[in-house]
């Protein structure tokens, strides 16, 4: 039941890793045609600049909890990778437990209340021709809450390895080679 579960946030989390690819090209969409309408015709807006801002802001927050199934936070390998797999688990376990999910929810905590006040006063950018703020707090505890799903998600299969019931794959660091990225917009694009 609880592999049940991981694999349903895992699922949630790559889809909306999936969305968040829109949101980047739409940044640099709007950040190229805002340069350029800025040198062609001397013409700028604040809404321009703060909209990149706010997917900014939304590529990094909800994208996070996909960069933790991923396994590509930042971590100290160097030292890590000359334990044993079992090692690094415990070691895993003990960051998501003790740091992750608490700090997590501390955030949720504090930002919750602080996205909900924006929302209730429909707080406007000090900016002249800004835009509205509290979709950008929003993203706050949502990106936490994504965090905190795949924290559960995490722990769940490490526990799952320490007792036997899956290997390491379903947890292993997802590390393309060059070639490998190679021969995979080659056959995105039958390329031969």
């Amino acid at each position: 039941m609880f592999l049940s579960l991981s694999r349903l946030i895992d699922r949630l989390n790559e889809g909306i890793a999936g969305a968040v690819n829109w949101a980047l090209l739409a940044a640099v969409v709007i950040c190229a045609g805002n340069a350029l309408v800025r040198y062609l015709f001397n013409y700028s807006s604040n809404g321009w600049l703060e909209i990149q801002w706010y997917l900014y802001a939304a590529i990094f927050m909800l994208a996070s909890a996909y960069t933790l199934r991923r396994d590509e936070h930042v971590r100290i390998d160097v030292i890590a990778g000359r334990f044993s797999k079992r090692t690094q688990v415990w070691i895993d376990l003990f960051g998501y437990l003790f740091f992750l999910i608490p700090v997590c929810l501390l955030i949720l905590w504090y930002g919750i209340p602080f996205a909900a006040i924006s929302i209730q006063s429909q707080e406007m950018s000090s900016n002249a021709g800004g835009l509205i703020v509290w979709p950008a707090k929003l993203l706050v505890p949502l990106g936490f809450l994504l965090l905190v799903l795949q924290g559960i998600s995490e722990i769940i299969k490490r526990v799952a390895f320490l007792s036997g019931r899956i290997d390491g794959h379903e947890f292993a660091k997802h590390v393309t080679t060059p070639q490998d990225e190679i021969a995979a917009i080659k056959a995105a694009n039958k390329i031969d």
